[in-house]
């Protein structure tokens, strides 16, 4: 999925991921607002987290597919007492069958709950790529539009 939500600079700056030369293509696509999952050309299974071999099968004959860019939360956990900004963290479940490890952001965190709908958008880190983070669906002056909900 391509956002053209701009990555957003926060009061509580996130680090830089590290960026190995195999998750490469993975941080170019970030930088230009598109996620990617990896997808295994021998066993046609979606995986998490980028890397050159399938964990299912061992197949290397790998590639990033564009993703819809949205999920449901599978667990969330606000956390206050680790800076000065409170902040959500949680398991988001792709539409394509993965779960990766997020935040939760730009809105009421208290209001974020298992099964909610949410849409990928890119944050600004320091000194690095942007990273991918989610936004639910039912958050205040966020529609969702035909590019950001399943069809």
């Amino acid at each position: 999925m391509t956002t053209d939500r701009q990555a957003i600079p926060v009061s509580n700056p996130l680090a830089a991921p590290v960026v190995t030369p195999d998750a490469l293509p993975f941080w170019e696509a970030a930088q230009r607002g598109e996620l990617m999952v990896p997808w295994c050309r021998a066993c046609t299974s979606h995986y998490w987290y980028p890397r050159p071999n399938c964990p299912h099968c061992g197949s290397g004959d790998t590639a990033l597919r564009h993703s819809r860019g949205t999920g449901t939360v599978y667990s969330v956990s606000v956390t206050r007492r680790a800076g000065p900004v409170p902040y959500a963290i949680a398991y988001v479940t792709l539409d394509e069958g993965v779960t990766l490890l997020t935040q939760v952001v730009d809105c009421d965190l208290d209001a974020v709950r298992i099964g909610d709908r949410v849409a990928v958008l890119f944050r600004a880190t320091e000194g690095g790529p942007p990273v991918p983070v989610f936004i639910p669906f039912h958050s205040p002056g966020i529609a969702p539009t035909s590019s950001t909900v399943a069809a």
